[in-house]
């Protein structure tokens, strides 16, 4: 029981430390404590500076509590850098962390959607803030948003129409197979990225892009021809049956059905 006291006391007393400390060097020593209680005092200390709350951010294994002590200091109330760590902290408070968003900068959205840890939903939130946001940005930042965004977001400018903005989106790794097949069965979409989608290295492999490319309207008869020889005999059946698609498409898909069918028997 003794040693039980002594430890808390120990602990009183550096908790007491790091509610008073107004020394850089006695707040330095204090940066580097792991036990909740002290981290917890030391959040509420006003003699932090701008510096020393960006270290306490950087920290990932902070509590939330702590964190929520970190957002209510006074120097953190409308430093525009504290926010910002803020936002992209894993154990911010959502009731915290989403209010923020609306003040960020474009590309600092973009961080925070792709901060590992971030929770879904404050990515999730990032994304919608930028969205948003798309149709009224200059071409150079659509363009930088697709090559450098998350999936969704590059997916997203691809129903813009703007060329270089589309290859861009393309390129993107983040992109999904899934992502383009949504995009392609979009009323709405550019015929532009149809026929760059059908030409692309990497997606016009795809067996299940290459389907919904051969009933896409917008695919350049070349290529629906070019990717006919690869595909099911009952998938291009189906497509046949598709009235959506033009005739002319329809009668070649048939013919080749046919003409692989005859070398068959």
């Amino acid at each position: 029981m003794a040693v039980d006291r002594t430890l808390r006391d120990r602990l009183q007393d550096r908790v007491n430390q790091a509610a008073a400390a107004s020394s850089p060097e006695s707040i330095e020593l204090l940066l580097r404590e792991t036990a909740k209680p002290v981290l917890f005092a030391l959040a509420q200390n006003p003699r932090l500076e701008e510096p020393d709350l960006l270290r306490l951010l950087q920290r990932k294994d902070l509590a939330a509590e702590v964190v929520r002590e970190l957002a209510n200091h006074r120097h953190a109330l409308g430093n525009y850098n504290v926010q910002l760590a803020l936002a992209r902290h894993p154990r911010t408070p959502r009731m915290v962390s989403l209010p923020i968003l609306k003040f960020l900068y474009l590309f600092d959205l973009l961080r925070v959607a792709q901060t590992p840890g971030v929770p879904s939903d404050v990515r999730s939130a990032a994304e919608e803030t930028i969205l948003k946001k798309i149709a009224g940005l200059p071409r150079g930042d659509q363009i930088s948003l697709a090559r450098r965004g998350t999936g969704r977001l590059a997916a997203a400018l691809l129903m813009g129409g703007d060329i270089e903005v589309i290859r861009a989106a393309l390129d993107n790794p983040h992109v999904t197979e899934a992502q383009l097949l949504k995009v392609l069965a979009s009323a709405g979409v550019p015929p532009g990225a149809v026929g760059l989608i059908s030409e692309h290295r990497r997606w016009s492999h795809f067996y299940g892009l290459r389907l919904a490319l051969i009933r896409s309207p917008h695919t350049p008869l070349a290529r629906v021809l070019r990717f006919l020889p690869e595909m099911t005999v009952p998938d291009l059946r189906d497509i046949c049956l598709d009235r959506r698609l033009p005739t002319h498409v329809r009668n070649y898909v048939a013919a080749h059905c046919q003409s692989r069918l005859t070398k068959s028997r």
